[in-house]
């Protein structure tokens, strides 16, 4: 973020990866609305973004790229943002995403620390997206799944997003690489307040239960474990899988969202009307062990 002036202040992220899901144009939905996830979670409002491509031009029928490029397309126009150029390299892999500039008023910045003992932690996706799409490069997930998933990850965190306005925001991130835990971890770290995850409660897709059972879970699941895990404890009655799902890295997840307690039953009401039906009450911010993470 840069402060321009007292009232306003740009904001700058960006974001591409591989493919995650087969089909060119929903590669390009799901990498766009990735990208867009940050102004969201900042509280800003994107209003340009340039494409950023790798293309395997010797590789690739130049069709899979004019369909990725237009499903990115489509959600910044549903984003109303506009595409203001790019830049393209020849690359033996094929990854897009976007950079892209938002506006937010200083003083209405969301950071994605300060929850405060009494906050409750609202999400607003379902979790289990890299589960789901490691099954799917197996060839195992099922269609329904798979749409599911690919649903989600090329929704706009956008709704959410506006839905927040008079609500008392004390934290707030997107849910991806580093997982639920992982993120919600970046909320406490080095903080006096701790977290409480009720594991019942959270959103996630049935079938990643599923493939977490059979074993198929993506590297970046460990990866996320073993850099958080020494933060988290976990109650014995926590299913193993479910604990799978709450370290599973993210693709275009939810927000999860730190707000006093007696705010939170009615916001999650709002974002359900409102457009978003998975939003859950998923735990609260305690002032007992600080910097930690219990998983009830």
């Amino acid at each position: 973020m840069y402060k321009l002036r007292d009232d306003l202040a740009i904001i700058h992220t960006v974001d591409f990866f591989t493919p995650i899901v087969d089909d060119p144009y929903m590669f390009g939905r799901i990498a766009a609305a990735n990208a867009l996830s940050d102004v969201y979670a900042m509280g800003g409002t994107p209003l340009a973004a340039m494409n950023i491509v790798c293309f395997p031009s010797k590789q690739m029928d130049i069709s899979v790229l004019r369909d990725v490029l237009r499903g990115g397309l489509d959600t910044l126009r549903e984003a109303d943002t506009v595409l203001a150029g790019g830049h393209t390299v020849s690359d033996p892999e094929l990854k897009y995403g976007l950079a892209v500039t938002g506006t937010v008023h200083p003083d209405r910045v969301l950071a994605n620390r300060g929850a405060r003992a009494g906050d409750a932690l609202v999400l607003t996706k379902p979790i289990g997206t890299g589960i789901v799409n490691t099954a799917l490069k197996r060839d195992i997930a099922s269609a329904a799944a798979v749409d599911r998933v690919t649903r989600s990850m090329a929704t706009l965190n956008r709704r959410a997003a506006e839905l927040l306005e008079g609500a008392t925001v004390h934290a707030c991130t997107d849910v991806t690489g580093f997982g639920l835990i992982g993120h919600a971890a970046g909320m406490i770290v080095e903080s006096d307040v701790g977290l409480v995850i009720r594991a019942a409660a959270v959103p996630l897709f049935p079938e990643a239960l599923e493939y977490g059972r059979m074993g198929l879970v993506p590297g970046g699941l460990h990866r996320n474990r073993a850099f958080r895990e020494a933060l988290v404890t976990v109650d014995p009655s926590v299913p193993g899988e479910v604990v799978d799902v709450l370290y599973d890295p993210q693709t275009s997840g939810g927000l999860l969202i730190a707000v006093p307690t007696d705010q939170a039953g009615d916001l999650v009401v709002r974002m359900r009307a409102g457009g978003v039906p998975d939003a859950a009450v998923v735990g609260e911010v305690v002032a007992e062990h600080a910097g930690r993470i219990v998983v009830a």
